[in-house]
């Protein structure tokens, strides 16, 4: 059992879509990043927003540098 409370923070890059290059850090490894973008609205009742959602996977483990983390465009 691994009791080791210690999270783990690396450098990722984001490839393909509209977030293409961006560079982040990541805690844990996650296997799903999510990237959202505002959306204009015309009339927004009650303070709705609308925001279009991006899905980048985890790819292969990175041999030198780091994370690579590629666009799903079949998501959601």
């Amino acid at each position: 059992m691994d009791t080791d409370c210690t999270t783990r923070e690396e450098h990722a890059v984001l490839v393909g879509g509209p977030a293409h290059g961006l560079r982040l850090r990541v805690t844990d490894r996650p296997t799903v990043v999510q990237v959202t973008r505002p959306c204009e609205v015309e009339t927004a009742p009650g303070g709705v927003r609308a925001e279009a959602l991006y899905v980048y996977r985890l790819g292969l483990p990175p041999g030198d540098g780091p994370l690579r983390y590629g666009y799903d465009a079949a998501s959601p």
